[in-house]
């Protein structure tokens, strides 16, 4: 695969801008704009609560580091109940992603380089912590970003050191990028959580700037490894709500066997502030919120697809 980096470089520097590349960069998982070592931070020196900044490194050692998948970019974390999966759960958010959802509520977490440099070992002590409110609650780790497998090295060593510790994990995910995590790896998770963000392939680039087909061929993946998979699908008022798009959706999920649940998550406002501060043109300035009755004929639309497993976050 050749990329243009003269137009990759263009949208790292402006993340409205819509990069044309094809399907495969997701299936063959070869999507990288510029090399890793280039985008994770050195250390900063501001706020991650108990997580700690990575210590001062040579370039050498932060190249090495970055290389060998045991230093990250961080956007955050935080600990949450009844969200990102089931129990308590520490949610990780690292930072970067290929996609540029027009609803995005974390754009913050567009540019790798904008996060904290983080080692493994902090990540996984950190964990580690909260491990009996996890055992109690039936909790656990969930990897999300941004898009956490541009990060994909870091994440496979940290779903590996979880398992070894009988750690519930789970992935939140778009899939583009689902050809990053080998099949091996797969069994490292107890739970994926898979964007499905459109099942129409051109409201699906509309909505993303990028290609359905790596996320089906992902959740494709999944089902074959019989790995629980909960769909998100965002209702979004005049952009997604399109009846013959939600069947679609629907389509694309009920063919999984090891779908468990699917979501329809109301378009809501609350990330608004964010893109003007970051600076970034915000497309749904003016789209309401779907009211109670939009969601419940979409999840009418699901059921009489012969998905019955829906549920409205």
């Amino acid at each position: 695969m050749v990329f243009d980096m003269s137009s990759l470089e263009e949208e790292s520097k402006n993340p409205n801008i819509t990069v044309e590349v094809s399907a495969a960069d997701g299936v063959s998982g070869e999507y990288a704009p510029l090399p890793l070592e280039e985008l994770i931070p050195r250390t900063r020196r501001w706020g991650l609560g108990a997580l700690a900044e990575a210590p001062e490194m040579t370039h050498s050692e932060h190249n090495e580091a970055v290389r060998e998948g045991t230093l990250a970019s961080v956007h955050s974390w935080e600990l949450v109940t009844a969200v990102d999966g089931p129990g308590t759960r520490m949610t990780l958010f690292l930072s970067g992603c290929p996609l540029r959802c027009q609803y995005c509520h974390n754009p913050d977490t567009f540019q790798m380089r904008d996060g904290h440099a983080v080692t493994i070992a902090d990540v996984f002590n950190l964990v580690k912590r909260y491990s009996s409110i996890f055992r109690v609650t039936g909790g656990g780790l969930t990897i999300s970003g941004g898009e956490a497998l541009m990060q994909a090295k870091f994440v496979r060593n940290l779903l590996r050191m979880c398992r070894r510790e009988g750690i519930h994990t789970c992935l939140d995910t778009s899939g583009f990028l689902g050809a990053n995590l080998p099949d091996e790896d797969l069994h490292n998770l107890d739970l994926v959580l898979l964007d499905v963000k459109s099942g129409d392939s051109a409201t699906y680039r509309q909505v993303t700037g990028r290609d359905l087909e790596p996320t089906v061929a992902f959740g494709n993946r999944l089902a074959g490894a019989r790995i629980p998979v909960w769909v998100r699908f965002v209702l979004v008022p005049g952009l997604t709500d399109d009846p013959d798009n939600i069947r679609q959706v629907a389509s694309i999920a009920g063919r999984w066997p090891n779908l468990e649940r699917l979501e329809v998550l109301p378009f809501h406002q609350m990330a608004r502030d964010k893109w003007e501060h970051l600076g970034l043109k915000y497309s749904l300035e003016d789209t309401p919120v779907p009211t109670k009755e939009q969601v419940a004929q979409a999840i009418e639309i699901i059921k009489s697809a012969g998905v019955d497993k829906v549920f409205s976050g």
